[in-house]
């Protein structure tokens, strides 16, 4: 994967940028501009190398040019961020577009509409690509949230411009992520929780190898916990989870870590923040309950192992922790990871609108940008828009 340092002089080209601005918004306004911050590194440095500044972000899943997903607001947090001269271009590609690139002076930024405003976009259509690189002299890919995706922005554009490059997040997240699965300081502890085995099975596999530790929680150890023959009540499960947790569970040789579930867990009478409650000794769920929350001595049990890793992976919350009744586990697990001694890697997703809620987004040595793209690498699968950068 080639970097900003194997880029040619920059100066005076038109760098195009895939960055990912996919943020959230809150009455026109960015309500959370960690995204933005994080493409800092790689812009600032382009802008100090004299570039002219091309970015191309999606936002949201526009069906039709609607305007309120318009890049407006990201456009106008990045000049507030930046000081820079910021223009958002009136369309994504097309004439007037290309004569706006011509006009940036070095250091200038023009950011695109929303890719996704183009159905060529998410097509990966070649037309759309051969577009962007008109735009381009210089091609770089910051956008790890969107690595996994073999789009025009993100994976056709590259092979048409030969000067192209990862940039500074893209790069740092690549070599984090390989790097606890190739060489990580041990013992390495894996936490893994969501909803369904099925939709992290080739992670929990991967972890089985090359991890000491795999810590379940969330709505995805109740088929594990059906699998041993406990109930569990109303919980979530699903059949072909419990036959995927069956498998997982019996002993094989290529397996190197041991599997902890919970061993106790907090449970109500409906998924609702004013649920009636339990908190059960044990993990066998009554009739009519849904367990909602890894239980305090889970907790206490998977802090203590998080506590002694040479590196933590944390992907997934360990129960419904946008209702307050049941965040008490994850915010446990949170709490955990930001006080441990080792590296601290979390995957994006939930947990980090975890992290980020209980306010210890700072404390942890990785925080990914790119929930579905890091899973996707941790599997062992090759992300289009890297390999494209090769």
């Amino acid at each position: 994967m080639r970097t900003l340092e194997d880029l040619s002089d920059v100066s005076g080209k038109r760098v195009l940028v895939r960055v990912d601005f996919n943020v959230p918004l809150d009455h026109g306004k960015v309500a959370d501009d960690t995204r933005i911050r994080a493409a800092l590194p790689t812009i600032e440095e382009l802008r100090r190398r004299g570039a002219r500044l091309v970015l191309a972000s999606h936002l949201g899943r526009p069906k039709n040019r609607e305007p309120e997903l318009s890049l407006r607001p990201a456009v106008d947090r990045l000049a507030e961020l930046t000081g820079a001269n910021v223009t958002l271009a009136p369309d994504v590609v097309g004439p007037e577009v290309r004569a706006l690139t011509e006009k940036l002076g070095e250091g200038d930024i023009l950011v695109l509409e929303n890719v996704r405003y183009e159905p060529g976009e998410t097509k990966n259509d070649p037309a759309l690509a051969a577009e962007f690189a008109q735009l381009a002299d210089v091609y770089v890919n910051d956008a790890f949230g969107s690595a996994h995706r073999a789009h025009a922005s993100t994976e056709g554009v590259a092979h048409l411009v030969s000067d192209r490059a990862a940039g500074h997040l893209l790069e740092r997240e690549v070599k984090t992520l390989s790097s606890i699965l190739e060489d990580p300081r041990r013992p390495l502890v894996a936490v893994l929780g969501g909803a369904k085995v099925s939709d992290k099975i080739a992670v929990i596999d991967r972890f089985l190898a090359v991890a000491d530790t795999l810590l379940i929680g969330g709505a995805m150890c109740f088929p594990f916990l059906a699998a041993q023959g406990h109930a569990i009540g109303s919980s979530l499960c699903a059949q072909e989870d419990v036959e995927l947790a069956k498998r997982t569970l019996q002993p094989s040789g290529e397996s190197r870590a041991t599997i902890e579930l919970p061993r106790d867990l907090v449970v109500g009478d409906r998924f609702d923040a004013e649920a009636e409650i339990q908190t059960l000794d044990g993990v066998e769920v009554p009739d009519g309950w849904m367990g909602l929350d890894i239980g305090p001595r889970t907790a206490a049990d998977y802090g203590a192992l998080i506590d002694r890793a040479g590196t933590v992976f944390w992907n997934g919350p360990m129960g419904a922790f946008e209702m307050e009744p049941f965040a008490a586990g994850t915010r446990a697990v949170a709490e955990a990871v930001a006080a441990a001694g080792g590296t601290t890697v979390v995957g994006g997703g939930d947990s980090a609108a975890a992290l980020q809620r209980f306010g210890l987004a700072d404390r942890v040595t990785h925080l990914s940008t790119g929930g579905g793209a890091a899973l996707e690498l941790i599997e062992g699968r090759e992300l289009p828009g890297v390999e494209a950068l090769a």
